[in-house]
């Protein structure tokens, strides 16, 4: 038995301007060969496909693995070149292989498509014939339609944000694959979608009720023998009509046994609508700026000042008024500014410059806020990551800046990342535990690394396009009826 592994996976903020390109997928692509031995043993989705079919004796085959930081909308051409790839390299080798496993966000759009996951699994069914085995492993974000689910065999997600159990989601899509194709099961799946999305601030899964219905998921899986049952919250920042929620459960060969698992989570979901959004945890910039700034004056740990809504990682909102505060030691780790990086490149290491730093991905990114700054570091920066979730996966963070403004550190980038676990410290030789205040711009993944060094979270909302209160977006896609988008 063979089995082909590839990824196109891109979460997409429909409301941001720019769009998301061919080169930058590109720039991110692993093939062949690398693929399988960077990704192994990785806490990727990649690391848990090559690993199950490892230790099930089958074989493998790399074709293509893209995964690029959320966005705007993905060009049609990326999305046409990536496709056009996988669908060569299986029929290539066609004879040698017995099925494809595909890892895809799930809340990916393009300019011309509002389903495109749905159209590259059609796509793929359409090239290979409809009896080609596919299983599909999607994020937690995913906005799953109907359709989406007919062009796979199976269908499973993460089960945890932070997104510790990536490499877990794809051993358990791997096994069910091989089980499938061995004939020792045969996978049926039901969906159910209730009409509900969660900015992703509120989709922590040790949150309540959030880990309740988790929980109860789970024992439905045992309790019923299903196979395997996945909870999406959904993304609010793509503006499609499957936007929110979807409960999925795959069962050997009884439907209605999954239909009823999908059916009882779902009327939970609904129960818990208002309980869901934990609205009492978000504060407005300036009171969230001021709170830190007096906790950190008794705190013998940093605190992390989350400035959730930046869907870029180049948000100025909560670093302007911390410039205004001269006092604590503030580091932000990955701004994403390729213009002060390339200024800091052609300065040099102890140069001091001036900088318009960060603001500029779109009109609600809070614009550049002007800074003096001594280079502590420029130039290229690859690595290994070592956190929960980028462990064992390569990280190209392209040219990047240590910035020193003062009491102010920045970790200028030209590639734009979210700061997720401790690697923008280390590898640069800094210890979080110097510094009083850590501006953060993740929404949930930060927990896995920061909650245990943090003296305490404070969440900021600003304007940008990725805030708790969904009612500042303009929606157009939306299908009628979803809290708290449309009804």
């Amino acid at each position: 038995m063979r089995l082909a592994i590839a990824g196109f996976i891109h979460e997409t903020v429909t409301f941001l301007p720019e769009e998301t390109p061919l080169a930058l997928f590109e720039a991110q692509a692993l093939r062949g060969g690398a693929l399988l031995s960077d990704l192994a043993g990785s806490a990727t989705v990649a690391g848990g496909f090559i690993d199950a079919v490892a230790a099930a004796g089958v074989e493998t085959q790399g074709l293509v693995w893209s995964d690029v930081s959320p966005s705007g909308p993905v060009t049609d051409a990326a999305f046409d070149a990536f496709l056009a790839e996988i669908i060569e390299g299986l029929r290539a080798d066609a004879h040698r292989i017995d099925g494809l496993l595909l890892h895809l966000h799930g809340a990916m759009a393009t300019p011309t498509r509002l389903d495109p996951e749905a159209d590259f699994l059609a796509a793929l069914r359409a090239a290979l014939g409809p009896e080609f085995p596919i299983a599909l492993a999607l994020d937690l974000h995913a906005n799953v339609s109907v359709e989406m689910l007919a062009g796979a065999d199976l269908v499973c997600g993460f089960h945890q944000s932070p997104h510790v159990d990536m490499n877990e989601t794809g051993r358990r899509t791997a096994r069910l694959m091989i089980g499938k194709l061995r004939g020792e099961i045969r996978p049926v799946m039901a969906i159910a979608k209730p009409p509900l999305v969660l900015p992703s601030i509120f989709t922590a899964t040790a949150l309540e009720p959030l880990a309740s219905i988790k929980a109860r998921a789970k024992a439905l899986e045992a309790e019923t023998g299903l196979l395997d049952i996945s909870v999406f919250t959904g993304f609010a920042y793509a503006d499609v009509p499957a936007i929110g929620f979807a409960v999925v459960a795959v069962a050997d060969g009884d439907k209605a046994r999954a239909e009823a698992a999908v059916g009882e989570l779902a009327a939970m979901i609904r129960a818990a609508r208002d309980d869901l959004f934990k609205r009492e945890l978000i504060l407005d910039h300036e009171t969230a700026v001021a709170q830190a700034v007096v906790r950190a004056a008794e705190a013998s740990r940093p605190v992390v000042l989350l400035e959730h809504a930046d869907r870029m990682n180049d948000s100025t909102y909560v670093l302007r008024a911390l410039a205004r505060r001269p006092g604590p030691r503030v580091a932000v780790p990955y701004l994403w500014d390729p213009e002060s990086v390339a200024a800091a490149l052609a300065a040099g290491p102890g140069a001091e410059i001036d900088l318009q730093l960060g603001g500029t991905s779109s009109a609600r990114a809070g614009g550049p806020v002007p800074l003096r700054a001594r280079v502590a570091f420029a130039g290229p920066k690859r690595f290994t990551g070592t956190g929960p979730m980028r462990k064992g996966a390569p990280v190209d963070l392209g040219d990047c800046a240590v910035l020193v403004a003062g009491l102010i550190t920045i970790v200028a980038t030209s590639r734009q990342i979210s700061a997720i676990d401790l690697d923008p410290f280390h590898q640069f030789g800094l210890d979080p535990l110097d510094f009083d205040i850590i501006v953060l711009r993740s929404k949930t993944h930060f927990r896995a690394a920061y909650e245990a060094i943090a003296d305490r979270i404070l969440i900021a909302e600003t304007p940008d396009w990725g805030p708790a209160d969904l009612a500042t977006l303009p929606y157009r896609h939306a299908r009628a009826g979803v809290y708290p988008l449309t009804g």
